[in-house]
């Protein structure tokens, strides 16, 4: 096909006899392309696209009775974790050497960690009958001691065996005085018995277990030490 002239606009060709000629001589042919141009293009779009998935931790099923008359006369409440913004989303975070961290994109919680740490935490503290109650702290519930965190770690760590670290730091203050009577750091690195994700998240959940079975321990140790009054 001939170019347009050099020194002619582009709309004045158009509309001149050979161009209209060459043009009609397309039109139809970039017609029929349309459709299945577009359904080439949707088609692959949609093969691209991949299915996410989700995890989470192995939260206690049976949390025991939220009101119990006949164990230690305090009401534990349970405030929020504290932690950078990465744990405050659901990906899952790994680490790329001492200073860069990384998420995958088609691997993610079901929670961010922070809640679901907090959660695992209540329904333990519960689960061992030895507080009157232990509640999640809001504004319409009083207590005697408030339970804070702070999550630090949550991640895979890469290196010569891929593990799992968790660091995370609790403290107890005592309403009546404004006091921090008590506190608990943990961290520590799990083996992953793969390279995967699910042998990632799995080394996470018993990480995070461990973790929170630590600071009941502890705090039992507390007020067995400090016996209500």
């Amino acid at each position: 096909m001939s170019p347009a002239p050099q020194n002619i606009d582009l709309r004045d060709w158009k509309n001149s006899p050979i161009g209209r000629g060459k043009l009609s001589r397309f039109s139809p042919r970039i017609g029929r392309l349309g459709p299945f141009v577009l359904m080439v293009g949707l088609l692959a779009g949609c093969g691209a696209a991949r299915p996410v998935k989700y995890y989470q931790l192995t939260v206690p099923t049976d949390a025991g009775d939220i009101e119990r008359a006949d164990a230690v006369p305090v009401r534990l409440l349970l405030g929020g974790i504290v932690t950078s913004h990465l744990y405050r989303e659901d990906r899952i975070v790994y680490g790329n050497g001492p200073e860069q961290l990384g998420t995958y994109e088609f691997q993610r919680w079901a929670e961010p960690p922070a809640e679901m740490i907090q959660e695992v935490l209540l329904r333990d503290l519960r689960a061992t009958g030895h507080y009157r109650a232990v509640h999640v702290r809001r504004s319409n519930v009083t207590g005697d001691f408030a339970i804070r965190g702070r999550l630090y770690d949550f991640k895979e760590v890469e290196g010569g065996s891929m593990s799992t670290r968790v660091t995370m730091e609790f403290e107890m203050r005592d309403l009546k005085t404004g006091a921090t009577v008590w506190n608990h750091y943990y961290t520590h690195d799990e083996p992953a018995s793969g390279k995967d994700v699910p042998a990632i998240v799995a080394a996470l959940d018993k990480n995070v277990q461990q973790g929170v079975k630590e600071v009941v321990e502890s705090l039992d140790q507390y007020f067995a030490s400090h016996p209500a009054k």
